[in-house]
């Protein structure tokens, strides 16, 4: 029972507490020293100490023999509890770095961790019944540390805010300008970023934030596009479902697309004009030992958009 970082008196303490139990359990002052590597004159004193700093007498002492006193018992019986607990949290700690259980809290972004996280964490619950999954879906800039999160999973540049944690890269997320067959029938199909202000767009707005399109100019450098629209939506499924009815383009992740593009709902456009991308992140806390049901979580994402999965 010992303790790198302890203070002396600290410390101290400690020694004193494993001494005394050490000695209750084989019987004498001689046994423990014994089994302690200790000197019987070092195992008195520290019993000594630690019966002064209780200010109790702990032990009956005879020429022959020394047993408890009944404030002795009482310590005793709170000690052995202590050690259990311990032990138990030692082998809980053990046990997290060598099977794959105990809570694992996930924060994500709501769409992007509904259709591209989440089956794979999901899927790895699956395979290990002993792991409990929390997962939280938000837009909001988490706090992952003050929150305690475990993982956090996020797009974009990383900042100041992922201070103390790790990263992985898991993704690049690239975006598409689609529309529905319907429209582009009817408003023609643009052939490059400088039609785009002919026609009608559907906006992504966050808190009075519009998301600019980031495409390609004539030159084919990546600038924002001076857009305006009279749609604007705050969720990205809206505005999917808004292209799929005709209403105008969208510029929207090829993961939220997918399926719309290959049953023929929605349609790509200016394809060999690709637009700004962002990487996707995993992100945990910067520690020592990284329990095993973390790195299976992080391996298996990794793992998973390697295969060309989003």
């Amino acid at each position: 029972m010992t303790a790198t970082n302890a203070t002396p008196e600290r410390q101290e303490r400690l020694d004193g507490v494993t001494v005394f139990v050490e000695v209750v359990r084989l019987g004498g002052f001689a046994r423990a020293a014994e089994h302690l590597d200790l000197t019987r004159s070092a195992v008195g004193k520290a019993m000594a100490r630690l019966e002064a700093r209780l200010a109790a007498r702990l032990f009956h002492r005879t020429t022959r023999v020394q047993s408890l006193t009944d404030d002795g018992q009482i310590y005793y019986e709170h000690c052995l509890r202590a050690l259990s607990e311990l032990q138990a949290a030692e082998a809980q700690m053990q046990s997290g770095r060598h099977a794959v259980g105990g809570r694992l809290r996930v924060t994500m972004p709501v769409l992007f961790g509904r259709h591209c996280v989440a089956p794979i964490l999901l899927n790895l619950a699956q395979q290990h019944p002993s792991l409990d999954l929390y997962l939280s879906f938000s837009d909001r800039p988490v706090d992952v540390l003050a929150e305690g999160f475990d993982l956090a999973i996020r797009s974009g540049v990383l900042g100041a805010e992922s201070a103390g944690l790790r990263a992985r890269k898991l993704v690049v997320q690239r975006k598409q300008v689609c529309a529905s067959p319907a429209y582009l029938a009817a408003q023609g199909r643009p052939q490059s970023t400088a039609e785009l202000a002919t026609h009608s767009i559907l906006l992504y707005r966050r808190a009075d934030r519009i998301n600019v399109w980031q495409l390609p100019d004539a030159t084919g450098r990546i600038v924002d596009m001076p857009l305006t629209s009279r749609l604007q939506l705050d969720d990205l499924e809206a505005i999917a479902d808004a292209a799929t009815a005709g209403l105008g383009l969208a510029w929207l992740p090829e993961w939220l697309v997918r399926d719309r593009l290959r049953t023929g709902k929605l349609v790509s456009v200016l394809d060999d004009q690709p637009g700004a991308a962002r990487d996707c992140y995993a992100l945990w806390p910067s520690t020592p030992h990284m329990p095993l049901r973390l790195r299976l979580a992080v391996d298996a994402l990794v793992e998973h958009f390697a295969e060309g999965g989003e």
